[in-house]
């Protein structure tokens, strides 16, 4: 018996419920099978690849991310350098062992210094590749993995991602379709789904103190989102 048949179990004993007959299971599956969406906001709606980038840094700017948009992979160091020395912050980053921050050609920029894996809690600068980007809310949808460490997310002062445009969709049940779509054809860690999927939309912020905006006070106080627009690297 594993974990969660575990955990399930105790919930139907405490509800003094049995397990469900197959007459009961069937219309249950085939609802997860084919989940159905909910009503969708019409502001990504009918836009373009062009639109959606315009959305998505529109929506992310006005949450205090700052986004800076490439033509390709190649163009991804100068502008993460240039960012980094805009920001007085060290030009070395903690970088997620993702095969797309691989393909980029870090030589270009050679003062980068890049360390892959978990951050460590001295680390200012964490950098991640995005699996979708939600242009409705400039929203990041990341997954965790052993190809992306969600402690980067959370962890360093400053957040760098690298987001493909051919990654970004419209409204949020858009990411959740390719989401189903990429984990049942790759399996990613060896599960169905991700153990975690995390939503960052603009850098870590609260306003509980007499109501005056605080960033950084749960996370990264910075977001910088560089989008390649670059078919080919997605």
């Amino acid at each position: 018996m594993s974990a969660r048949d575990d955990i399930l179990g105790t919930v139907r004993r405490s509800l003094k419920r049995g397990g469900l007959t197959a007459e009961q299971e069937a219309p249950l599956l085939a609802r997860l099978a084919r989940p159905q969406a909910g009503p969708i906001p019409a502001r990504s709606a009918g836009r373009d690849r062009r639109g959606l980038v315009e959305l998505f840094d529109s929506q992310a700017c006005e949450v205090h991310a700052t986004v800076a948009r490439v033509a390709s992979l190649a163009d991804v160091p100068a502008a993460i350098g240039d960012y980094l020395a805009r920001q007085n912050l060290p030009a070395e980053m903690t970088a997620a062992p993702d095969k797309l921050l691989d393909g980029i050609p870090w030589d270009r920029r050679p003062l980068l210094r890049l360390k892959r894996g978990k951050p460590d809690p001295a680390d200012a600068v964490g950098l991640s590749a995005a699996f979708a980007g939600i242009a409705e809310t400039g929203t990041l949808m990341l997954i965790s993995g052993a190809h992306s460490p969600s402690t980067l997310n959370f962890l360093p002062d400053t957040h760098v991602v690298v987001l493909p445009a051919a990654r970004l969709v419209g409204p949020l049940e858009e990411a959740w379709k390719r989401l189903r779509a990429a984990t049942g054809a790759m399996k990613l860690a060896g599960a169905a789904m991700p153990r975690t999927v995390n939503f960052i939309t603009g850098p870590s912020r609260s306003a509980d103190i007499e109501l005056t905006l605080q960033l950084g006070a749960h996370g990264p106080r910075r977001l910088h989102i560089v989008v390649v627009e670059d078919d080919a690297v997605a």
